[in-house]
Order: C-alpha cells, then structure tokens, then sequence
C-alpha cells in the first residue's frame, strides 16, 4: 500500500516548489518600482535625473503583494544617498525600505575668480560647468541669471560653488540718499523728498524721513525712488 502511494505524493511534493514560488513578492519589482518612483518625485528638477538602487537581499521573504504604494520617509529626502519606503496594502500587510541614490546632472555656477564681499557680480565672475548638484550645498546656484547683478555676502574664492545665501540683491536706494516720495491714491499722485534711513534692495521696504521729520515706510523702486501706498 505505501508503495502505490509514494508515486502520485512524490508528484505533489515535486510541484511543490513551483506553486510556493508565486506565494513570494518579486523583489526586482519592488526594486524597479522604487526607482520608477523617485524618477517622477524628480521629474521636476532642472537637468538629468538618475535614479539606482542596490538589489534587495534574496534572503527576504514577503508574501506576493496585490496592492504596494511607496512614499517618502519623514524627514527623508530624494537627494542623493537616501531611502524609500514600499509598502504593501493587500492581501498582506508588509513594509521594507529601499537604499536609493539620486543623482541630478546640471549646470553649477562657479566663481571664476576671487570674489570680495560687497562685490556685484558680472558675467566674467562666474562660470557654469556641469555637476551632480546633489553632492553639493543646499541652494547652490543652478541658474545664472540667480547671480548676475547681485551683491556678495562674504568673500569667495575661486572656483567654489556659489549658493543663494552668499549673494544678495543689489541696493537701489543707500542709507542717507536723498529718495523721491511717491505716495498714490484713487485718482491722485503725491510727490515728495525725502531722505533713506536704511539700505534697501529692488521691492524691499525701506524707512525714509520726510522733509516734515515724518519717518514713512514704502517699497524701494530704481531711481531712487519709494511708493507708499495711501
């Protein structure tokens, strides 16, 4: 009798394997659907988004997963070395963490040469060359229309990469400069002289005293000029 039956529970025993296998989530596809995520997160930034992550241990078991969502850890950033989260909704609940590494190729705009502070910078100040601004600074410039005719900071020296918080808008109106006082109403313009407290730069608010003694507050404007509104 245990002869007769050993054949047909081999067959069960041999397929079995099989039919485990489709029992486990595809870690490659867990994988890809982690970089497919951080590539649309990205899609956004300026320049060429590249997207890797090292392959999941094959050790791992999880159940084969119907419903998966990734997302963004908190306090997490898609910048770089980072991690991010699959989670699976259905059948089983299961959540893992990916190890990514974002990279960002464009352009990163360079001092060309020594830069003191104070300085306004013009075109031979900077240079453009190409990098992965990921492994730079927070607020490094991409742009160079974001440096071009502002005001440095601090002093830089060349060939450092220059960032927002270094630069700042050029004034249009210095302390002590003699402003013109342009206060508009509903149909009327009221013109007046009087003389800056305080630097201000292109749209900044700017404390300026009248010819009366009045101290007003307006916007900076080219020219030297300040709006009040009324």
């Amino acid at each position: 009798m245990f002869t007769r039956l050993s054949f047909p529970f081999l067959i069960l025993f041999l397929s079995f394997p099989t039919l485990a296998d489709t029992q486990w989530q595809d870690l490659d596809a867990v994988r890809n659907g982690a970089i497919q995520f951080a590539q649309q997160q990205n899609a956004a930034q300026p320049g060429i988004v590249s997207v890797s992550a090292i392959p999941l241990d094959p050790r791992l078991r999880l159940p084969a997963c119907q419903a998966m969502d990734f997302f963004i850890p908190t306090g997490t950033r898609l910048w770089g070395n980072s991690n991010l989260g699959a989670r699976c909704n259905s059948p089983s609940s299961w959540t893992v963490y990916i190890p990514i590494t974002v990279s960002i190729t464009t352009g990163v705009v360079f001092a060309a040469r020594p830069l003191g502070s104070g300085q306004t910078i013009a075109e031979a100040d900077i240079l453009l060359k190409k990098g992965d601004v990921t492994q730079f600074a927070a607020g490094v410039i991409t742009d160079p229309k974001q440096a071009l005719g502002k005001t440095t900071t601090i002093g830089v020296a060349a060939g450092y990469p220059l960032r927002i918080d270094m630069l700042r808008a050029s004034y249009v109106i210095q302390q002590g400069q003699s402003v013109k006082i342009l206060a508009r109403g509903q149909g009327f313009q009221v013109n007046a002289e009087g003389k800056a407290l305080t630097n201000a730069a292109e749209g900044q608010i700017v404390s300026v005293r009248s010819g009366s003694g009045q101290i007003i507050k307006g916007t900076a404007r080219e020219g030297g000029i300040v709006e009040v509104p009324f």
